[in-house]
Order: structure tokens, then sequence, then C-alpha cells
């Protein structure tokens, strides 16, 4: 069993407007930075091992982070929303209101045109998760909001309908537990990160 501190990046300029960013490589907001600057890691994770994403929000909040190196890996990247990158779900949702409604009921299945499912998202993760169980020492990644979603997935079975068991926030880490079957186990209440 290894421990994980999964965090979200810090904000951006899309993040502020309401746009999916998917893979589209958009920077810290100067807010973004100024947030994350503030952000102060639990005593226990100082010496973990970090993982990022390979998008720049990821890598340069692990970079306001700490000092260690930090390892990219591709499977920490944001889902891939396709054709929808850079819109905002409302306008999808009031310019197709019945096939948006029924592919948001598809729940794990839910895929944008072009894009990838949450489903594939946890196939990922889950294979990241096995590779870090086969060490016990602890990792910190930064990573997306369509990953941490896949990680509450694989901790708690929930299938994407309706709201998550937890709520997603910025300033606040989850504990995870990762087990050589790529399963995840949450180990306690999110974290807060700000100061």
């Amino acid at each position: 069993m290894t421990p994980l501190l999964l965090i979200r990046h810090g904000a951006t300029a899309w993040n502020a407007a309401g746009r999916i960013q998917g893979r589209t490589d958009v920077p810290l907001s100067p807010r973004g930075r100024r947030e994350v600057a503030a952000w102060r890691l639990p005593e226990a994770w100082q010496d973990a091992r970090w993982l990022a994403s390979p998008l720049g929000r990821a890598r340069d909040t692990a970079a306001l982070l700490t000092d260690q190196p930090v390892a990219v890996d591709p499977r920490l990247g944001e889902m891939d929303w396709g054709a929808w990158e850079g819109q905002r779900l409302t306008a999808l949702r009031a310019a197709a209101p019945e096939a948006m409604a029924q592919n948001e009921a598809r729940g794990l299945d839910f895929r944008p045109p072009g894009g990838e499912s949450p489903r594939d998202v946890c196939a990922r993760l889950a294979e990241l998760i096995a590779e870090l169980a086969a060490a016990p020492t602890p990792v910190v990644a930064v990573t997306h909001k369509g990953v941490m979603r896949a990680a509450l997935v694989l901790a708690t079975g929930w299938d994407m309908l309706g709201k998550p068991p937890h709520r997603l926030q910025r300033d606040r880490a989850f504990t995870l537990k990762c087990f050589p079957d790529g399963r995840l186990e949450l180990a306690g209440a999110p974290l807060p990160l700000a100061a």
C-alpha cells in the first residue's frame, strides 16, 4: 500500500470563465499563482516523491509547492474533451439539451465528440495506481478535476451519476491509499492546503 496525496492544479483564466480546458494547455492565472503560493502541505508529505500531469498548469502548481524534482506522467493529464475544449458546459447544454442530457446520463461512459470518457480516465489512473503501489514511498501528484473525479470513482464506486461523494475544492487534497490491483481507498476527509 502506498500513500498518495492528490492535488488539483491552481486556477486559470479559463476556470474563471467557465471554459472546458481538457488537454488545452492553459497556464495558471496570476490569481491562481498567488493562491497556490499560499498553500502548505502537511508535514507528513514533505519528503514524498512528486508527480504531475504534463500540462503546464499542473507542472507550475507543483513547482510552486516543492523544491523536489517533479516527474511528469501523462496518465495524470486531464480528460480529453475533444471538440468541446474551450466551450462552456452551459452553452453546450443550451445548444442541444436533449442530446447533452442523454450523454450525461451515461455516467462513466459520457463522451465528448473526439474525446475520452471518464471510464477511459479511470483505466489510465488505475494503471498508474498499480505502479505506485509497488513502492511504499508516499507520492504527491498534481493533476486535474477529471482525474480527481476518476480517483473518487476508483475509491468509492461512484458511477458519476448525481453529485460526487466528496466536494472537489481547489484548495483541498485527497489522501488516498494505492493498492497493487489499481484500487484506491480514501484515507480520511480532504486535507486543506490553504494556510
